[in-house]
């Protein structure tokens, strides 16, 4: 048996981007999946580990983690072997503010198109009365529900989130093409990688991909990441939207 324990769904991004820096890290874990059809993150056993009722959770030990970009960097101070992070402190703080760029920008825009194409679609059998229900039990994503609503997202939200990804890629795209470096940091695969991976997979995955295909040095970038070993275990069978709902879902 293991110790460390990541409770997850297959297909969340911000679970993919922990599982690829513990297959980096190499170190041992048991995967755990949260029953997202069930919403079983708002069940009472999971809201005593994260009271945000969402995913990832990482047990290890006696220690519980919240928050994927708390989890990375929980794993590089305690799991220093491997490391995915610079030793030099200003280097650190380009790391962080990478961290935080990804996590107020790409990552929550990408979800507006993941639920537009995808994940809505579980909820338009769904009378109002029990869809707002569900929504108000949603300790952290209540008003995202609302706003969705069933249907999907509005054309003006939409086109932001639309807007904030190829914003997002023509950033990380700018920064590699000024250091002409394997990664985004430079030349050392870190935590940025593992935190961006996720948000451009999903983007392929979603029709997207042109965002990445017209900038050569992000989709190099892309090929470079997805033969490593760490993303081929990451990305197993069903941890891709079009692999769960089809391709042909408008």
């Amino acid at each position: 048996m293991v110790d460390m324990i990541l409770y997850c769904f297959p297909q969340s991004t911000c679970s993919q981007k922990v599982r690829l820096a513990l297959w980096e890290k190499n170190i041992p874990f048991e995967e755990r999946h949260v029953d997202h059809k069930n919403r079983e993150q708002l069940s009472e056993w999971y809201l005593k580990l994260n009271p945000n009722g969402v995913v990832p959770t990482l047990i290890d030990g006696d220690d519980v983690i919240i928050d994927s970009s708390v989890i990375l960097e929980y794993l590089e101070e305690v799991y220093p072997d491997h490391p995915m992070s610079p030793n030099n402190p200003v280097d650190r703080a380009h790391m962080r503010k990478w961290l935080r760029y990804l996590e107020e920008v790409p990552t929550p825009a990408i979800r507006i198109p993941s639920f537009n194409k995808h994940l809505s679609k579980r909820y338009e059998d769904m009378d109002d009365t029990s869809y707002h229900a569900m929504a108000d039990k949603h300790p952290v994503r209540k008003h995202f529900y609302k706003r969705m609503n069933k249907t999907g997202f509005g054309t003006k939200e939409t086109e932001e989130a639309l807007d904030r990804l190829d914003g997002a890629a023509q950033r990380v795209a700018d920064t590699m093409d000024g250091h002409g470096k394997d990664w985004i940091i430079g030349d050392m695969h870190s935590v940025v990688d593992a935190a961006y991976m996720p948000t451009v997979d999903r983007m392929i995955d979603l029709g997207l991909g042109d965002m990445i295909k017209r900038r050569p040095s992000l989709k190099s970038w892309y090929d470079r990441y997805s033969a490593r070993d760490s993303f081929l275990k990451t990305f197993y069978q069903g941890t891709r939207l079009t692999e769960i709902f089809g391709k042909d879902i408008a």
